[in-house]
């Protein structure tokens, strides 16, 4: 049977260390609020990763990687439609467009990054299934996780402290007194001031994150930005009634006795399958 679980009791950074600690083999399934990830391990360690429908195929990943322009990556989707990854790059090896290190690169980095992505998900599903494999026509590689899980854990604390500076997505924001006509004169970001161009006292900081296509995390560390900077303050959004705040999923607390015992019997269990 698969080892199966909520998010809400395990994190990501946590699933990634037992399967690092336990050597496994096969495929971490997590099904999120809108998206289901595949992430497969071979003993241990990264080498493959799909986030929903997102295109993972070779052209796409090296175009992604500015490895391929956008003409490029048109003709070889109009060319080699029937052509798989490993056979496309055999290709582009033998024409001398690109070597093989230019691909293994191109794949790291964005599996890495795909699994980076999946940090700051905390409300879902996993299970972990040992018999499923990735397509066999794609390009896999072998990446080790000990960075990403230390890269995990930090965003994971990150995280927490955003959410106790912002407890709720379903509040607004409205722009304070000091900011006036100096606005124009500071210097934000492109990811800011795209978050500044949604506020507005009827819009929740909720609906500005899908407006700007910006993850939790993402939107939490602007606000608190803005917040610290003196331009915005939190209110409640006009028109809206008094709702109860959401409980937000928190990690249960254990002692270093608890976490290494549970952390113990895991590994074994997730071994066993």
């Amino acid at each position: 049977m698969a080892l199966r679980g909520n998010l809400r009791d395990f994190t990501v950074t946590q699933l990634l260390n037992l399967i690092n600690l336990a050597h496994k083999t096969g495929t971490l399934v997590i099904e999120g609020p809108s998206e289901v990830a595949r992430v497969f391990f071979r003993d241990g360690k990264l080498s493959y990763a799909q986030i929903g429908q997102e295109d993972n195929r070779l052209a796409a990943i090296l175009h992604k990687s500015n490895r391929l322009t956008t003409g490029q990556l048109r003709a070889i989707q109009l060319r080699a439609t029937h052509v798989s990854d490993k056979e496309l790059g055999l290709l582009l090896i033998n024409s001398g467009h690109m070597t093989q290190d230019d691909i293994l690169s191109a794949f790291q980095g964005y599996f890495t990054d795909s699994v980076r992505r999946l940090f700051t998900w905390v409300e879902g599903f996993f299970r972990f299934e040992n018999d499923m494999m990735p397509p066999e026509d794609r390009i896999t590689v072998r990446l080790d996780l000990e960075n990403l899980i230390i890269e995990g854990a930090r965003q994971l604390r990150e995280f927490e402290q955003l959410q106790d500076e912002i407890p709720s997505l379903e509040m607004a924001l409205h722009f304070t007194e000091r900011p006036g006509s100096n606005m124009q004169k500071m210097n934000l970001s492109v990811e800011e001031w795209r978050v500044v161009s949604y506020i507005n006292p009827k819009n929740t900081i909720q609906q500005i994150a899908s407006a700007a296509k910006m993850n939790d995390m993402e939107i939490r560390r602007i606000v608190y930005g803005l917040i610290q900077a003196g331009l915005v303050e939190i209110m409640r959004p006009e028109g809206a009634a008094p709702v109860q705040e959401r409980a937000r999923p928190n990690i249960p607390v254990q002692n270093k006795e608890e976490q290494k015992s549970l952390v113990n019997r895991l590994i074994t269990r997730i071994r066993s399958i």
